[in-house]
């Protein structure tokens, strides 16, 4: 079945196409009709007044395309009035970031003639993307076609579609020649430059925008670090004691690391028109059910859980998962100290350089059990995972020498399979993709040229791009392993620093090649991972406090008295965490977790 316009390549003239949309192959034709009218109708009427035009793929290996592929535009006027209603900030004439209004659009600057150019390819597509998740039904009961579907008068249709999988994906299309030109600047040239951060915030968006900043910020933060730590590290190898110096600047470091982050935040923000910016209110996931019901934030109605199945779903099931999590993740820390205690004996019993080899195994297993772990836990449990056999190791078995090794090998193992994972696999897997899209698309069509399919094609193959949660925790344990650990470890920083110059490149390469190109999300900041990192910033100052109090250096002081030392550190902990800002962290944190 084919509805309104097929966009082929000798017929793209009607409009730019910005956005993909994929249905299901089997989708109802009364919910397609349904769905194409409510996009192109007029805003007066609730539609989306969009333009939408059906993709035809030719038949590939016998096997008929999935008929229900569109692409989605709009007219420049739509998109500049579309800019007003998702309340996008614009430099005006006097060089103020001011709020975009249609009526006052030839005031800003860069505004010139009817506005072309005006906005971003990512400002546009969000705008799509704004004005498709906020088509709301109106009097209909239920998708036409499908009775079980049911909808009510404020629901999102999209959200909806998508929840019961009409809706496949939706995504915005590259631009090829601005990605040339954004993958030329970036990554394709080896150098030691700053990152292109205006040109992969206008086509990526702020979100992503801040997060290589927020990446290339800290490695060159961490420099410092790693220039002290190399002589550190020569000159005091064997001798397991002398990192007080190192944990007082540890100390420093953490703490002067966020404010100045908090700067530089801001002046990005304030550049990019988002630092004023209310974010607009999101709808329910897809995912999300429940009874109909009145939302006073938003002040509409909205699909409401009951607060008693929640809290009953948190005590029956969440917590008794959480403490079979961490159960899980103590008895393999046991594990592994039993494996270290082994591989000792073997070594004491037969000194030789297989045993010394040996010795590194137990180590390198853990490593792989805590990635493994990880990727089963996903979110909740990396902190423990990573940080709780080093704490064990720092403060009860109070072995300098097995935290320097096991800091060592956890960094180094984990730095080896993150690469694997994130960067080599990932390219060899989109090349296999794409050599077999280009053979399927050559060997059906021949010699004519497809642009258009074949990007589509393409692109609708490519994995989903997830967002910035695993980027930022991934730097969020690294942070941890320097800022915690590294006065015994001095090499630490110089893993990470190298580390983060090859993720800059392997995320570059990974977001211009891998994965589909994201909608554009606005920040101002790095949300709650800023709060994340102030937490670890203060565990930071305990841990090297108590460092320091562990040192022989420091014992010597107290030879008779360690209760004395011991409330010395504490007082210490205690006056230097508010005196660096952390306070406010404290409040944070009773406020999100009270």
């Amino acid at each position: 079945m084919q509805l309104g316009l097929s966009v082929s390549d000798s017929d793209v003239s009607s409009f730019t196409p910005l956005v993909v949309l994929e249905l299901a192959d089997d989708t109802k034709a009364e919910a397609i009709t349904w769905l194409l009218n409510r996009i192109r109708d007029k805003q007066k009427n609730g539609g989306a007044e969009l333009l939408v035009d059906q993709l035809l793929f030719p038949a590939q290996d016998g096997q008929k395309s999935n008929p229900n592929v569109f692409v989605v535009g709009s007219t420049l006027q739509r998109l500049l009035k579309g800019a007003e209603d998702v309340g996008l900030f614009k430099e005006f004439q006097d060089g103020i970031m001011r709020g975009f209004t249609y009526a006052n659009r030839e005031s800003f600057k860069d505004f010139y003639g009817d506005g072309e150019g005006f906005l971003s390819d990512a400002e546009c597509q969000y705008i799509i993307k704004h004005e498709l998740d906020t088509l709301r039904a109106k009097n209909e009961e239920h998708v036409p076609g499908y009775p079980k579907v049911k909808l009510y008068p404020g629901k999102s249709v999209v959200r909806r579609l998508q929840s019961k999988g009409v809706l496949v994906q939706y995504f915005p299309l590259h631009n090829k020649e601005d990605l040339k030109r954004l993958s030329f600047s970036w990554y394709k040239k080896i150098k030691l430059s700053f990152q292109p951060l205006d040109d992969i915030r206008h086509y990526f968006g702020e979100g992503l925008a801040l997060y290589f900043g927020f990446l290339e910020y800290f490695t060159f933060a961490l420099v410092p670090m790693a220039l002290i730590g190399i002589p550190y590290y020569l000159f005091d190898w064997e001798d397991y004691d002398k990192y007080v110096l190192f944990a007082v600047f540890n100390l420093v470091w953490s703490t002067v690391f966020l404010e100045v982050w908090k700067r530089c935040s801001a002046t990005f923000a304030y550049g990019w028109g988002t630092l004023s910016r209310k974010k607009a209110f999101e709808e329910p996931r897809a995912g999300f059910h429940g009874a109909l019901g009145f939302n006073p934030i938003t002040g509409r109605e909205e699909p409401v859980y009951p607060s008693s199945k929640r809290q009953l779903r948190i005590y029956l099931v969440s917590v008794p998962f959480v403490l079979l999590c961490l159960y899980l993740s103590f008895y393999v820390m046991m594990v592994y100290f039993d494996m270290e205690n082994w591989a000792i004996s073997v070594y004491n019993e037969n000194p030789n350089f297989g045993t010394g080899i040996l010795l590194f195994v137990p180590s390198i297993i853990y490593a792989v059990v805590i990635e493994i772990m990880n990727l089963l836990y996903r979110y909740a449990f990396n902190f423990v995972n990573c940080f709780a056999s080093l704490f064990y190791i720092a403060f009860v078995m109070q072995d300098m020498v097995l935290l320097r090794q096991s800091l060592a090998t956890l960094l180094i193992t984990s730095q080896i399979l993150n690469q694997v994972m994130e960067a080599f696999l990932p390219y060899w897997l989109q090349r296999r993709r794409n050599k077999k899209v280009h053979k399927r698309m050559r060997r059906v069509m021949g010699d004519k040229e497809l642009p258009l399919l074949e990007q589509v094609q393409l692109e609708t193959e490519m994995n989903t791009y997830l967002g910035t949660f695993d980027d930022y925790l991934e730097q969020f344990l690294l942070f941890g392993y320097v800022s915690l650990f590294s006065c015994v470890y001095p090499l630490a920083a110089v893993l990470v620093v190298l580390n983060n110059i090859t993720e800059v490149y392997s995320d570059a390469f990974k977001m211009c090649h891998v994965f589909k190109r994201p909608f554009s999300e606005p920040a101002a900041n790095i949300g709650v991972w800023q709060l994340a990192f102030e937490t670890m910033s203060i565990i930071a100052v305990v841990t090297n406090c108590a460092l320091i109090g562990l040192s022989s250096q420091v014992k010597a002081y107290f030879p008779e008295s360690e209760t004395q030392m011991i409330l010395i550190v504490v007082a210490i902990e205690v006056t230097y965490s508010p005196c660096c800002g952390n306070r406010k962290v404290f409040t944070n944190l009773k406020s999100k977790w009270l």
